[in-house]
């Protein structure tokens, strides 16, 4: 820091230059994030000072995000859910497990999640030393069932389902994961970060939420699908006795305990979700997931014209492509400013279609996939 500061204009003027430097979502096919909603941003700004982990001083921010955790928690047919707001699905699974973990005496526990499971599971192991068994999936990349049971043991205290997969956006059959935690009384924690806003909303119908008996605990992310501003996630958790086994003992705030793995929480973040949620309604986001999975759907067609197969059919707005040489043609892709990621089983092109994608902007990219898979260049690589 220098002795003398910069005034507004210098200041902005050097994050502009950084700003410049941060990919656009106008190529970005890669993100589960996307644009926040004008109206979350509005929200954000005027909250930007509450800070939610010191309740008392901040009463009203903390009703919000009481009104933010009853509105996810009807969407999931969780009414009387409770919860909180996180800074994310990878926080939000932190905290179930941890409070699975707190809710058994086990000494050396462990918990079943699917190969296709998102890599803070193995955060999760290092952090609470927790065992992360990895049952295989089955031809359209679903958690196996019969996989997942083969591994319980008495040391096991709880069972994950995807409900939207990081990867390729499979919902997992949670269902019957919920039969199976029945039977054998364990903890089910559906991580629902990304398909929360998006399977409620889909034609086909899902069982995925509360509205099983065996659902414990469920992440659900309002920065994705959600519209909301960056960090919103939210936890939820079927009886309130659940979330007390997450409580920590707080004497030189206003409230006497927390139950957040964080301490400082963005107040901002949950007026941001609550402004856009009441703001869209259910039938808003309906439109917007129509909009996306009609993207889908336009991807898939004019693919397969090309003669590219996706790896599985998409079940939410999740497309990943079998490509032969697909580090080569991403890479291609990307010397032409497009940004799409890979899948680690089996190998694909993972593409995501969220509300800032076009179709102008989609067939811009089918039209360069077109050119890069034809080339000589790649025939001889």
């Amino acid at each position: 820091m220098e002795k003398f500061g910069l005034d507004e204009y210098e200041v902005f003027a050097l994050l502009d230059e950084l700003y410049a430097k941060d990919t656009q979502y106008k190529q970005v096919l890669s993100s589960m994030c996307t644009h926040p909603h004008s109206i979350a941003v509005k929200a954000h700004q005027r909250f930007i000072s509450a800070n939610l982990g010191d309740p008392g001083l901040f009463a009203g921010t903390a009703e919000i995000e009481q009104k933010v955790v009853r509105l996810i928690g009807k969407l999931l047919h969780g009414e009387d859910a409770a919860g909180y707001l996180t800074t994310g699905g990878t926080e939000g699974n932190i905290q179930a497990v941890r409070a699975a973990r707190n809710n058994r005496n086990v000494k050396k526990p462990n918990i079943v999640v699917s190969e296709s499971a998102h890599f803070s599971f193995d955060k999760i192991s290092d952090l609470l030393q927790i065992e992360v068994r990895k049952a295989s999936v089955d031809d359209v990349l679903r958690v196996d069932v019969e996989s997942v049971e083969s591994l319980i043991d008495k040391n096991t205290i709880a069972l994950i389902g995807i409900a939207g997969t990081t990867e390729f956006g499979q919902i997992d059959p949670i269902k019957e994961l919920s039969g199976l935690s029945e039977e054998h009384g364990l903890f089910l924690h559906v991580d629902a970060a990304f398909g929360g806003f998006v399977i409620p909303f889909l034609d086909k119908h899902y069982d995925f939420d509360f509205s099983l008996s065996g659902v414990t605990s469920m992440v659900c992310d309002p920065h994705k699908m959600g519209f909301g501003t960056i960090p919103t996630g939210g936890l939820l958790f079927r009886e309130n006795d659940s979330i007390e086994r997450l409580k920590t003992e707080t004497p030189y705030l206003t409230s006497r305990t927390q139950h957040s793995l964080v301490g400082t929480r963005s107040g901002a973040s949950a007026a941001a979700a609550y402004a856009v949620m009441t703001h869209l309604g259910t039938e808003g986001y309906k439109k917007i997931v129509d909009y996306c999975m009609n993207l889908t759907s336009h991807l898939v067609t004019r693919v397969r014209e090309l003669g590219i197969e996706p790896v599985i059919e998409p079940v939410t707005n999740v497309v990943v492509l079998n490509l032969p040489e697909v580090n080569y043609v991403r890479e291609k892709l990307y010397q032409k400013g497009w940004v799409t990621s890979i899948t680690r089983k089996p190998v694909g092109m993972r593409l995501i279609m969220m509300p800032h994608v076009t179709e102008t902007m989609l067939d811009a990219f089918i039209s360069d996939l077109e050119k890069v898979i034809t080339s000589t260049d790649i025939r001889k690589h």
